[in-house]
C-alpha cells in the first residue's frame, strides 16, 4: 500500500497504550497474551511494561496516577478491545484453552469461534480489568 505521493507507507499502528488500574495484573493477563503470540518483552519501570511485536509496533500497559478512573469499562466511550493476529487458528484454539489460567474469559462462547460472522475465525477474551481482546486466525 502507498500514500498519495506513492511512497510507501509507514506501518498504520506505532504502538497502543493501556492505562490500568493494577499493574501487576495487568503485566500477568496483557503479558502472557502478546508473549503467547510472538511478542516479546520491552522496557518494564515501576509505573508500566512494554512488549514489542516483530513488526517493531509495541504495546505500553501504564498504571498512571493521571487516571480519572479506577476501573475500565469497554462499554463507554474510549477502547472497546484491540484485536491481535494470530498466525493459525490452531493458535487461537491454544490460547482460548490457556486463557483462563492468566485471568482472560471467553466471551460470546455461544458463538465461539464465530462470535465475528462465518468467516471471521476468531476469540474474543475479557481480563479482570475489564478488557477485551480479539485473537484473530488468519482469513
Amino acid at each position: 500500500m502507498t500514500g498519495t505521493d506513492n511512497a510507501p507507507m509507514a506501518a498504520a499502528v506505532h504502538h497502543v497504550e493501556i492505562w490500568v488500574p493494577d499493574l501487576s495484573r495487568a503485566t500477568a493477563s496483557w503479558g502472557w497474551v502478546l508473549n503467547r503470540l510472538g511478542w516479546k518483552d520491552g522496557d518494564g519501570w515501576p509505573g508500566g511494561m512494554t512488549w514489542t511485536a516483530p513488526d517493531g509496533s509495541y504495546v505500553v500497559v501504564e498504571q498512571s496516577p493521571a487516571m480519572s478512573a479506577a476501573e475500565h469499562d469497554r462499554m463507554r466511550p474510549g477502547m472497546n478491545h484491540l484485536a491481535l493476529n494470530a498466525a493459525s487458528r490452531a493458535e487461537v484454539d491454544g490460547i482460548v484453552t490457556e486463557a483462563v489460567a492468566h485471568g482472560w474469559t471467553l466471551m460470546f462462547a455461544d458463538r465461539h469461534p464465530y462470535a465475528g460472522g462465518p468467516q471471521h475465525y476468531a476469540a474474543f477474551l475479557h481480563n479482570d480489568d475489564g478488557y477485551e481482546v480479539e485473537i484473530v486466525a488468519p482469513g
